[in-house]
């Protein structure tokens, strides 16, 4: 396989993104499933996106990708704008955008051999002939740590942990630049998680890779990812690099969350910080700060007025948060 060069400049930027899901029943109202988020990835590195189940973390992934259209924003991957492109030219170009999907045993077709299945975006794109794709799909196998015989068979006869194997390799079988992994290790058990995320980790290292690593575990996140933004209601609350999010959490909801974090240390002391009530319906989200109807230190203003995003960083180490705390 040859190996990627990284280049300087940021390989994806996103601005304003935006997706409204018609009210179930026809209704006159709308899901706000994603609502204003921009982000930017430089190339070789990884953002972790976190929050709980129903922030909109999934739903940012498939429209960076452009598997669903958004309501409004942008998505300029190395410089071009996807929303813009012809089905003919986005097809091309999804060659280096791939996503590794949550579910391991879901996402792979049972009646397909893993030759077939990993050697599918090959044929799909008409790179090489039968036998020079089958060559690269015992590389690929091999490069993720599986066996030679495994081309043969069915995802049945494996694992769970060997499924997602397959499954990245058929996410770095046409070589891509950008790979989203939504959930990657959650489906697995915790012995066989830390394999998983060392195989991503090297094929970072090995292929010249970008990330978007989504997840709601903050432990692992923090192992994998350069930076992290932290999702809450369709919405990015705060940003920052992992050292300052982990240290020095700005936003409340940030705070509640690495809280609850397991600690190895059994010197290193942490107020475990509990949330009241759960997430709000996003069809009527509340207004002023969305988070105020569970947040510890919620004042006055934050039920009525929307928090600005704002840098509490340096311009070394750029901070964002969007709270009245800091107003």
């Amino acid at each position: 396989m040859t190996l990627a060069r990284p280049v300087a400049g940021p390989i994806l930027e996103v601005e304003n993104l935006t997706k409204h899901f018609h009210a179930r029943g026809g209704g006159q109202g709308s899901v706000q499933a994603v609502n204003g988020v921009s982000l930017r990835l430089e190339r070789g590195e990884t953002l972790g996106i976190v929050g709980e189940s129903g922030c909109g973390k999934s739903t940012l992934a498939r429209l960076i990708l452009r598997l669903i259209e958004p309501t409004a924003g942008s998505v300029r991957f190395a410089g071009e704008d996807l929303l813009t492109l012809p089905q003919s030219d986005l097809r091309v170009r999804r060659r280096d955008m791939q996503l590794i999907f949550q579910d391991p045993y879901a996402s792979l077709d049972p009646r397909l051999t893993v030759g077939t299945i990993v050697g599918e975006p090959l044929a799909i794109h008409g790179i090489g002939d039968r036998k020079e794709r089958r060559d690269r799909v015992a590389g690929l196998l091999k490069t993720v740590g599986l066996e030679a015989d495994a081309i043969a068979r069915y995802p049945h006869e494996f694992s769970g942990g060997q499924r997602q194997r397959i499954g990245i390799a058929r996410a770095i079988a046409l070589e891509p630049k950008l790979i989203i992994a939504d959930e990657p290790v959650s489906a697995l058990d915790v012995s066989i998680q830390s394999q998983i995320l060392e195989l991503l980790l090297d094929l970072k290292e090995r292929l010249a890779l970008s990330y978007i690593f989504i997840s709601h575990d903050l432990a692992v996140v923090e192992h994998v990812s350069d930076r992290v933004a932290v999702m809450y209601l369709g919405r990015i609350v705060e940003e920052t690099d992992t050292e300052s999010l982990y240290e020095k959490p700005a936003h409340p909801y940030t705070e509640a969350l690495i809280s609850a974090v397991p600690q190895p240390d059994p010197e290193r002391e942490r107020t475990r910080i509990v949330l009241s009530g759960d997430i709000p319906n996003p069809e009527n989200p509340p207004p002023g700060c969305q988070f105020h109807p569970r947040c510890p230190k919620a004042m006055v203003h934050c039920r009525t007025t929307a928090p600005k995003t704002q840098n509490i960083g340096t311009e070394e180490r750029t901070h964002l948060v969007t709270c009245h705390l800091f107003d």
